[in-house]
Order: structure tokens, then C-alpha cells, then sequence
């Protein structure tokens, strides 16, 4: 398998791996990458007819590792508990979630990803599926390990850092 730095660039030509400490290089290609997400987003969301919000919350809710309450909702996404609610609304609406009392505790609500949702969702992005499987294909189990630690060391880092400040 070849190594990233063989590869040739979009423009053929092949090119070295940039120097560890160019975070210029780094910055563009995050920023890059986060673009071409934010389009694909913002096509779904489009598509669905769906805010911007509802999606970060669809997101969420899905990449859970346990059902969310409303209000762990708004804690990760740095909403009024109204703001969420009005979030949900639309998107129990809309068929995307269910909300359910499962405990004891009648107030205790949970937010589930409905099933027929999560088929919409994977149509619509299985063209960033398959980009995914491209892109990984053209790199080790290595180096893709490397990559994974990576992007979960920026994710924790971007995590810790405060809100932007008005």
C-alpha cells in the first residue's frame, strides 16, 4: 500500500508530506474538509426541510452512545431548554425522532432517532459514505489508525475550548 505522501495531489503532481509543524497546512485542509461537510449538510437539510439546528441535534442524538434527555441535548448543543424544545417539536413533527417515558420517573424523557429517519439519512449521505471508503482505501490500517487518534485529539482539544466569546 502506498503511504499519503506518494500519492499525487489534485493536481497530479506528487508531493511531499508538509512538515509537522505547518498548522497553516493543517488549517486549511480542516477548514476544507469542514466546508464540504457543512455543503453536504446543508443539502440534507434542505432536502428534509429541517434548520440548521435540527441536524446538529440529529447528529447528536445519533452519535449518542445512550438515549439523550432534552436536557443533555441542550447542554451539548448550548441551547435554551425552549430552543431545544422548539427543536424537537419540529423534528418529532417532521418524523425524525420519537420522545419516550421509560423510567419511573414520568419526567424523565428520552430522545430517540426513529428508524425510517436513519434510512433517509444514510440515502442521502451515502455518496460521504463512499467518499470515506475512497479515501480510506488509499491508506493503511497504520496509517489510518494515526488518522483516527488525530481527529479524536482535535475533537477532545475543539471540546475543552470555551464557547466563542460576542
Amino acid at each position: 500500500m502506498t503511504s499519503a505522501d506518494d500519492r499525487p495531489t489534485r493536481s497530479g503532481a506528487s508531493e511531499p508530506e508538509a512538515p509537522l509543524a505547518d498548522l497553516h497546512a493543517f488549517a486549511v485542509e480542516l477548514r476544507r474538509m469542514n466546508g464540504e461537510i457543512n455543503r453536504m449538510t446543508h443539502g440534507f437539510t434542505v432536502s428534509q426541510q429541517l434548520h440548521p439546528t435540527d441536524v446538529s441535534a440529529l447528529a447528536a442524538i445519533l452519535d449518542a452512545p445512550a438515549p439523550l434527555t432534552p436536557g443533555a441535548l441542550r447542554e451539548h448543543l448550548g441551547l435554551t431548554s425552549g430552543a431545544v424544545t422548539a427543536c424537537l417539536d419540529r423534528l418529532e413533527r417532521a418524523g425524525h425522532i420519537r420522545r419516550a417515558r421509560e423510567s419511573a420517573d414520568r419526567r424523565v424523557v428520552h430522545v430517540y432517532y426513529e428508524a425510517s429517519a436513519r434510512t433517509a439519512a444514510r440515502d442521502y449521505f451515502m455518496p460521504l459514505a463512499e467518499a470515506t471508503a475512497r479515501a480510506r482505501a488509499r491508506f493503511s490500517e497504520t496509517e489510518l489508525t494515526t488518522v483516527l487518534r488525530f481527529l479524536t485529539a482535535m475533537n477532545e482539544e475543539l471540546g475543552g475550548l470555551p464557547p466563542a466569546r460576542r
